[in-house]
């Protein structure tokens, strides 16, 4: 379990707590003097995550979506990619560190991989600007694409970002045209493009690299068209919290597929992708191959008439 512990998971950090010091106390005793007494606290410490992650709501998953140790884009690249190539540049104005993406191996074919990312520490996440993306990330998405489907290249995209980057020089540089030009290339993609929203999907930073043929999401990340913080700010000026926006606002894993606004919920690890990010990686690879073997042998047409007819139903459920 991460050192790093959430609000509600404050009785599993005492019994890490209590694990930890028994496991200090086990070294100077004689040998297995402990041993029974630290198993029976990890079995419960673990039913204890059970319980506290088969029944969060819509905030606690919004913090679980944010967690620090989260696998980022940087994980998945090397943990699914085989010699995955960066690219740089959006041959227009500069790189936009906060939104990589380059060429590699997946499981033996050959795919366009993009993602945002968020950073780790201090340094790494300044450098990434925390994942808000700049218009040059959105352009060299769309250079990426173009390549995907110049060379006949499924695309693969890894969505965490809290928005676009919102800040003078961006909108001076035309981010909002930027994420509709990134999503208008992959809704009219030519090749098999899946998504998946490993962390938080906010606002049209998510969007623009989101439109695939199939989205997917990971059980506690979220998908929203602005943060709960920024909702509560803007529809209730502040008056109300950004907990009480966050379940109005239907972002949850449950609630989008209900809506059909994702295709499938991928199933976390106990504890959560951060618990143990080696499964959560494994589960987000078996699914994309999944969904990848799905689309082969589509002709462009074909994706983009499915691409388009996806897209369309969103909103006409009823729900």
């Amino acid at each position: 379990m991460a050192a790093h512990y959430l609000e509600f998971e404050r009785p599993i950090a005492e019994l890490e707590a209590k694990i930890e010091e028994l496991q200090r106390l086990s070294e100077t005793a004689e040998g297995g003097a402990m041993d029974a007494e630290i198993a029976a606290l990890r079995a419960r410490a673990a039913e204890f995550r059970v319980k506290a992650y088969a029944n969060l709501d819509a905030w606690q998953k919004t913090q679980v979506a944010r967690h620090p140790e989260r696998p980022h884009f940087v994980n998945y690249a090397e943990g699914l990619i085989e010699a995955f190539v960066e690219l740089r540049g959006d041959r227009k104005y500069a790189d936009d560190p906060a939104l990589l993406g380059g060429l590699g191996r997946f499981r033996g074919r050959p795919v366009v991989v993009m993602g945002h990312e968020k950073g780790r520490d201090t340094a790494s996440r300044v450098k990434h600007n925390f994942g808000y993306a700049r218009p040059e990330g959105y352009r060299k998405a769309i250079r990426l694409m173009e390549m995907a489907e110049q060379f006949n290249l499924p695309v693969i995209s890894f969505v965490d970002t809290p928005a676009a980057y919102p800040g003078v020089g961006s909108e001076e540089r035309g981010v909002a045209e930027a994420i509709a030009r990134s999503t208008q290339k992959a809704l009219m993609l030519g090749v098999p493009m899946v998504a998946v929203v490993t962390g938080e999907g906010g606002s049209g930073g998510a969007l623009g690299i989101a439109c695939g043929s199939r989205v997917l999401i990971l059980e506690h990340a979220i998908y929203s068209v602005i943060p709960p913080e920024g909702a509560n700010s803007i529809l209730w000026r502040g008056s109300r919290t950004a907990e009480e926006a966050a379940k109005a606002m239907k972002i949850t894993a449950q609630d989008l597929l209900k809506m059909k606004i994702v295709d499938r919920i991928l199933p976390e690890p106990p504890g959560g992708a951060h618990a143990d990010q080696a499964a959560a990686m494994a589960i987000v690879g078996d699914a994309v191959e999944e969904e990848l073997d799905a689309l082969e042998g589509l002709s462009p047409d074909q994706l983009r008439a499915a691409r388009a007819e996806r897209f369309y139903a969103i909103g006409r459920s009823g729900l």
